[in-house]
């Protein structure tokens, strides 16, 4: 069983550092091979490019004086095909201006040598995060999120980035809100995976945090605007609006995004449908923080269904954002090994390695068929990661519903030393 092969993993702790060393070393040849393949090669291959070419072209027209034309999806469509050599594939650029002054220094570099530093500072980052996070866990919940961290490095999002920012929120939210705030604020790159964060700091009345995050996207966007000019603003809100019918026209591949939109609108459902649809699933999710604020087991738990609903409020969310989910996952396994059984457990295990493992399955078979994003169409690709999660969702939802009073006495009365010592300080 999925279960007891995967907790087997925590009781013997010579056979958890050898399991943690491994992928450790794995992750780190994997972001070795992608180096030395951008830097004989170049990002683009088979009329594909891997995401932070994107990312390196912006950091480039920083320098050059015309980043506002990035944000004009015409324009980028040339920078790209300029930067290929004619390639057709398109990844149009919609971040908020913060995001591009933490990329500025990265245009001064070669392509591979800046998804080489990118990369390996993000993933560093983020596994310091969650070692602190999943303590004696760790090796069970690198195994789980191992197909998305994969997936993430061979792209090189920043995927890493936000799962150690929403890592570092809930490990400092209940001592250090100064910190939590700080992390909290540079989620503005990203603002859509940092609501569910948000309103649980509104909810636990972290005034502390819920100020200095406000003041670093204040300064942040003050920055912004005197590196950029004002018009970057302007550009940044066209390119959200284009980006919106890109989205409703389906023109996104939408079998690696992990929102339910998705799977509702490639099932067939028309945009406006399938957007209601989103709009439910993310009211839901907002029910379950707060309902684990107010009835959950513990702070831990409450975090934990903070991190997994965090990627489910935007229609706009990929497989490369899932890395958030392993931070969710490190701080709910406590708990669940007390509140949940083991066939709840398997479920909750197997959900969640499905949702982190599908957009890297299919990315491989479509590259093996050679397909583009121009006749994606041909194929059997449908978007399952979102339903997968708001199942993982419900199981939430169940073990909070039921009697979380005697949750609670066991929870006291379970011996310290099961809990995480790094967690156990959220309580």
């Amino acid at each position: 069983m999925l279960t007891e092969t995967l907790e087997q993993i925590q009781f013997l702790p010579s056979k958890r550092a050898i399991y943690v060393r491994v992928i450790f070393a794995g992750l780190a040849a994997m972001v070795l091979f992608k180096g030395v393949r951008f830097f004989e090669s170049g990002f683009w291959y088979d009329n594909q490019a891997a995401d932070f070419s994107a990312f390196h072209i912006v950091a480039q027209r920083i320098w050059l004086g015309d980043l506002d034309l990035t944000y004009q999806f015409s324009q980028f469509a040339r920078m790209q095909a300029e930067s290929s050599g004619g390639a057709t594939s398109f990844m149009p650029w919609t971040y908020p201006p913060q995001f591009d002054l933490l990329l500025a220094p990265f245009g001064f570099l070669p392509g591979w040598a800046a998804y080489s530093l990118f990369t390996a500072a993000t993933l560093a980052a983020y596994l310091m995060t969650l070692r602190a996070v999943a303590g004696k866990h760790l090796a069970q919940v690198l195994v789980i999120s191992f197909p998305a961290i994969a997936i993430t490095i061979g792209c090189g999002q920043n995927g890493f980035l936000t799962g150690a920012l929403i890592g570092l929120v809930c490990l400092n939210v209940e001592r250090r809100q100064v910190l939590a705030g700080l992390a909290l604020g540079a989620m503005v790159m990203k603002p859509h995976l940092a609501v569910a964060a948000g309103v649980y700091m509104l909810l636990t009345r972290r005034w502390t945090a819920i100020a200095t995050a406000a003041i670093v996207v204040v300064t942040s966007a003050l920055a912004s605007t005197l590196a950029f000019g004002p018009q970057i603003w302007i550009a940044w809100l066209g390119a959200i609006k284009e980006s919106a019918g890109y989205l409703e026209q389906g023109l996104y591949p939408l079998y690696r995004m992990i929102s339910v939109y998705a799977s509702l609108h490639k099932s067939g459902l028309p945009p406006a449908l399938a957007f209601w649809g989103q709009m439910a699933v993310a009211c839901l999710a907002l029910a379950a923080v707060a309902l684990a604020v107010l009835r959950g087991p513990s702070t831990r738990f409450a975090l934990g269904v903070v991190a997994i609903a965090s990627v489910m409020i935007s229609p706009y969310a990929y497989d490369y954002d899932l890395p958030i989910v392993g931070i969710g996952l490190a701080l709910l396994l406590p708990d669940l090994f007390i509140l949940a059984s083991v066939r709840e457990r398997n479920v909750v295990y197997g959900l969640i390695l499905i949702v982190n493992s599908y957009g890297l399955l299919q990315s491989a078979r479509l590259a093996q068929e050679h397909a583009t994003a121009e006749d994606l169409d041909r194929y059997f690709t449908p978007a399952v990661a979102g339903v997968g999660l708001l199942a993982v969702l419900a199981m939430l939802l169940r073990i909070l519903l039921r009697g979380t009073k005697i949750a609670k006495a066991a929870l006291r009365d379970e011996p310290a030393d099961l809990l995480p010592r790094a967690v156990r300080v959220l309580e």
